[in-house]
């Protein structure tokens, strides 16, 4: 009997585009753009974002500023955004993590639906579930016989409370039968050096974290959450193909501030697509473990809604709540 994934990540179809006043975009690009990262340099949202933020650049001749504004679990970024003006100037790389934190944590002090403009897509990338190769675990399976064996428990940890790589590890501690507390760190590449270092027992990071260090042999992956991870690491099982009915890819992504102009944003959605779709960008996006993946704004739009949903509705059934 085939058991169905908790978790699945759907793209939607996009709904028609609002008419916008023909000039709105007249004399765009301006001299300078900031993109702001919510989460630390060198996370995968930061290395996706710095690859097309070059190319943009270069194609556009201009400035495009890569700021990280990092605290909070991308909240304080996320925030900083929403009080800019919204004149295509400034705009919000976000990864999933994004859409998890506004799930589970009604406190947030804007509204992931509202106070954002979607623009587009930029990549997907499974995410994998990594340890450090001082256990010698041969599989998921004798971790999780290891973890229930430990009378006080074992520790996960993730890039913050509300993260993706959060939702992925409790909900397999929950489906698995572990007991295990969160230890969040500051971001993803310090969450991958907890589990490396054997400090925490397991963690999950994204493609451009986890895959160099394990080609590197510094660190093991066990599983990947979705079977698309094969692709990028043959041999390696899906959480579901190793017993743990679960799936769902990162995703990476642009916002703009609640207001700014149609227009705009799909200026920008466009050159992203178009960058994206560059034979160079999508080979180094491979061997990150990710893959491209562009759509218009108002598909952005519709797909981040339905995730948040979905993922709120995940989170009740876990028990994951704020910290």
């Amino acid at each position: 009997m085939t058991t169905k994934p908790l978790f699945a990540l759907l793209f939607l179809a996009a709904p028609p585009a609002l008419a916008q006043a023909p000039d709105a975009a007249a004399g765009y690009p301006p001299p300078q753009i900031r993109i702001v990262v919510p989460f630390t340099a060198g996370g995968g949202t930061d290395v996706i974002t710095r690859l097309v933020a070059t190319r943009l650049a270069e194609t556009w001749k201009n400035t495009v500023l890569v700021d990280n504004r990092v605290g909070a679990g991308g909240v304080v970024g996320s925030q900083w955004v929403t009080t800019q003006k919204p004149d295509g100037r400034t705009f919000l790389a976000v990864a999933s993590a994004f859409a998890v934190r506004a799930a589970i944590d009604r406190s947030v002090p804007y509204d992931a639906t509202r106070d954002f403009s979607g623009v587009g897509q930029m990549a997907i990338s499974p995410s994998f579930m990594v340890v450090s190769t001082s256990h010698g675990f041969g599989s998921l399976k004798e971790l999780i016989a290891f973890a229930k064996k430990q009378p006080q428990g074992v520790f996960y940890t993730s890039a913050g409370v509300g993260s993706t790589a959060h939702l992925h590890a409790a909900a397999v501690a929950h489906l698995a039968g572990i007991k295990a507390e969160h230890a969040p760190q500051r971001g993803t590449p310090e969450a991958v050096v907890e589990a490396m270092t054997g400090r925490v027992l397991y963690a999950f990071a994204p493609g451009p974290n986890a895959i160099p260090l394990a080609r590197a042999g510094k660190l093991q992956i066990l599983a990947t959450t979705s079977p698309a991870g094969a692709r990028f690491l043959p041999g390696i099982p899906s959480l579901a193909q190793a017993g743990v009915p679960y799936e769902g890819d990162d995703w990476f992504g642009v916002f703009a501030p609640a207001a700014t102009p149609l227009a705009i944003r799909e200026r920008l959605s466009k050159e992203m697509a178009r960058i994206l779709a560059e034979p160079g960008i999508r080979e180094r996006l491979n061997s990150l473990g990710a893959e491209a993946a562009s759509s218009p704004p108002a598909r952005f739009e519709a797909f981040s809604r339905d995730y948040i949903a979905r993922t709120r509705k995940l989170a009740d059934a876990i028990g994951i709540k704020a910290q």
